[in-house]
């Protein structure tokens, strides 16, 4: 299906990301928006909740809002018109391999030949979750970033299978409603940047771990030292900068003392066993108090706002 034949949007799953998906979606006025839960959800409701502080700070208003809003249709009939007319699938359900091949199994009895399918999935193998698909070719990830209506960037995950035309397709979609995509041209566990992100957190706790600086002081480095500019210069853009001399020189030093376990960090492993679970049990490698774990949330949203639409 060609970029220009897209309009019919449904999502798969009314939870927190699928809302957050389905509100993106809205930005195209042309797109109708449709979301697709086994259980009663107030998808409106949900995205008003998700979207109050970009209306507060007058990013969007109350009347776009409520436009936007009156193009979503909800419906728990898998067989409902809404599911069989779609041209596009954005797929959001649990993170569970059984239940997002059950999912696009009945999808593809029941969605036109020639709808796209994309599953949200962060870590999962696009080529794995859609493995009983007689479709395959039609099939990509579109990994959203939490949260999916703040965060510009999606990966769009090439399975096995996955024609060019369809990743063509669904990037030019995906730009088409403000994301920032990017084609993840082999199917690889983690992707691009969860890949980078998890290779940081296990440095991280391994500095923590080894005693060499505890948990606070280990994020007060990152978010006062590098983490300021990788907003503007990326990692391998910041190694051009300094050159493939200096980058070889200290890559030769260090390399060998960096962490580079296969296994998660026993420290974080005794935590888990112990039920320190972070801001859900208000101790995980810090102590939070509830007020303390709110504001972090919010705070991250306001920061994001920030630096998205500069107010």
């Amino acid at each position: 299906m060609k970029t220009e034949d897209i309009r019919r949007i449904l999502i798969a799953g009314g939870g927190m990301m699928g809302k957050n998906i389905a509100f993106v979606f809205t930005s195209k006025p042309e797109y109708m928006v449709s979301v697709y839960d086994m259980y009663e959800v107030d998808v409106r409701e949900g995205i008003r909740k998700n979207t109050a502080e970009l209306v507060r700070r007058g990013i969007i208003s109350a009347e776009e809002l409520e436009e936007r809003l009156g193009r979503v249709s909800f419906t728990t009939d898998i067989d409902s018109p809404l599911v069989k007319e779609a041209d596009l699938v954005v797929e959001a359900v649990y993170e569970d391999m059984d239940v997002k091949r059950a999912t696009f199994a009945k999808l593809e009895e029941r969605c036109r030949a020639d709808a796209i399918f994309c599953t949200n999935s962060s870590v999962m193998s696009p080529t794995a979750i859609s493995r009983d698909l007689e479709h395959k070719e039609r099939f990509a990830g579109t990994h959203f970033w939490n949260p999916g209506h703040l965060i510009p960037l999606v990966e769009v995950v090439k399975s096995d299978f996955t024609s060019d035309e369809t990743a063509q397709t669904v990037m030019e979609v995906l730009a088409a409603v403000g994301k920032k995509p990017v084609l993840c041209k082999k199917d690889v566990p983690g992707f691009i940047a969860n890949r980078m992100q998890h290779a940081l957190w296990r440095e991280a706790i391994s500095i923590v771990e080894h005693g060499i600086a505890d948990a606070e002081t280990v994020d007060t480095a990152v978010k006062y030292s590098f983490g300021l500019r990788l907003p503007q210069l990326g990692p391998i853009e910041n190694a051009d900068m300094v050159g493939m001399d200096l980058t070889w020189n200290i890559h030769d030093y260090i390399l060998p003392y960096l962490e580079d376990s296969h296994e998660p960090s026993p420290l974080l492993a005794q935590l888990r066993k112990e039920g320190k679970q972070g801001f859900k049990t208000g101790e995980g490698f810090r102590k939070w108090t509830p007020e303390e774990a709110e504001r972090t949330s919010e705070d991250l949203n306001s920061y994001l706002i920030d630096m998205i639409y500069g107010k």
